[in-house]
């Protein structure tokens, strides 16, 4: 079954892309979601609008999310955690209670899915997490992990 993509699915393209799928999976999963639409000889000009509109809103979105690039790299976020004596901490920090820092710290909402961290973070002191706002676009938080 051709597919007209209508948004972004991971593993499979981006809006506006015409993709090739199995008949199931179109049917009962990407159509009723609002995620694709049927291809058909007419959908050339869905396509191009769906495109039109992607990269009017990247521009726009990319611009934003250097300003907030910039915002989130000058502020420190602190998370407050639980932790033992010797300042371990009980478990790691997760991404939501870093989202919900940076949140609470600099005003912007960040989603915790977007929020990179290369190792866990198991200790109290001064971390570096990733942020990815856009395509090409990625802060990097300075965290300072404290008890609470």
């Amino acid at each position: 079954m051709k597919l007209i993509l209508t948004q972004e699915v991971d593993g499979l393209g981006a809006p506006g892309d015409v993709v090739e799928v199995k008949d199931g999976y179109g049917r009962n999963y990407l159509i009723p979601r609002g995620l694709g639409l049927r291809w058909t000889r007419g959908g050339e000009k869905t396509i191009e609008s769906i495109k039109a509109a992607r990269a009017t809103r990247a521009a726009r979105d990319s611009d934003h999310a250097v300003e907030i690039k910039n915002k989130l790299e000058q502020a420190s976020v602190n998370v407050k955690v639980r932790s033992g004596e010797a300042g371990r901490l009980f478990g790691a920090v997760t991404t939501a209670e870093i989202a919900d820092a940076i949140t609470e710290t600099s005003g912007e909402k960040v989603d915790r899915r977007t929020i990179v961290i290369a190792q866990p973070i198991k200790s109290l002191g001064a971390h570096e997490v990733s942020v990815k706002l856009h395509d090409g676009v990625a802060a990097k938080v300075s965290l300072n992990v404290v008890p609470a």
